[in-house]
């Protein structure tokens, strides 16, 4: 399973800070096992679409200057509210500082009623698989496409492709 927890970004101020949404929905894949009688967004998955946001900024804020971002470090991480079904997860990260390789955020998840659900601090390194030898330079490039194409369509730059466009019959 593979996430990518970030819907939509609603802006940014590069260098800066970044805010994005997650729209909860009852399909998601995780909820059958997380309380099946009273799903909820596991607390990691919530504190997942923090350090993604913070991502977004740094790719966007560096012209993608990291092709691979990890999470290094979290501290701090506080939890409130549930985050249930059919609601939105509002994130917003600032960037605390830039050290080239590795990068310092803050950020904190608010429910669609501005109710708390995650805050913390954590620390992002960033590297160029091509740093790793040959065969990293094509998968630098392919990943570079990927985030850029996706940066475009969550910031809503991309237009939809309609079915009738791919030879999909409705």
């Amino acid at each position: 399973m593979r996430f990518q927890l970030i819907d939509r970004i609603d802006g940014w101020d590069a260098g800066k800070n970044l805010r994005a949404a997650k729209f909860l929905a009852l399909g998601e894949e995780y909820l059958a096992d997380h309380f099946p009688r009273f799903p909820v967004m596991p607390g990691v998955l919530m504190l997942e679409a923090l350090v993604e946001a913070a991502a977004w900024l740094w790719r966007a804020s560096t012209d993608y200057r990291h092709p691979a971002i990890v999470l290094r470090e979290v501290r701090n991480v506080k939890y409130g509210t549930f985050m249930q079904p059919g609601h939105r997860l509002d994130v917003s990260v600032d960037l605390v500082k830039d050290e080239g390789a590795t990068a310092v955020f803050r950020g904190k998840g608010t429910n669609d009623a501005g109710e708390a659900t995650v805050s913390a601090q954590f620390t992002l390194r960033g590297y160029s698989l091509s740093e790793r030898g040959p065969a990293g330079v094509a998968a630098d490039e392919k990943l570079l496409k990927h985030w850029r194409e996706r940066l475009a369509l969550l910031t809503g730059e991309l237009r939809p492709v309609r079915s009738a466009e791919c030879g999909v019959r409705s």
